[in-house]
């Protein structure tokens, strides 16, 4: 396993988030009842998002940035 690290310090952090963490956050946010403005997140603001969401539904083992 590797160190979790923070999203803020991702050296593409700053990109926009990709395919896969969209679908994910949208499978989410509909589980948690939440709607979702998640026009323009970055990948780092996505996991970050997906950590919270997954919380909140009992989702996931844990972070999801490795």
């Amino acid at each position: 396993q590797g160190a979790i690290r923070d999203p803020d310090e991702w050296q593409t952090g700053n990109e926009p988030m990709t395919g896969a963490q969209r679908s994910y956050l949208r499978t989410l946010a509909t589980e948690a009842g939440e709607t979702l403005d998640d026009a323009d997140l970055t990948k780092a603001e996505a996991a970050k998002k997906i950590d919270e969401l997954q919380r909140r539904t009992g989702r996931g083992q844990g972070p999801t940035h490795q």
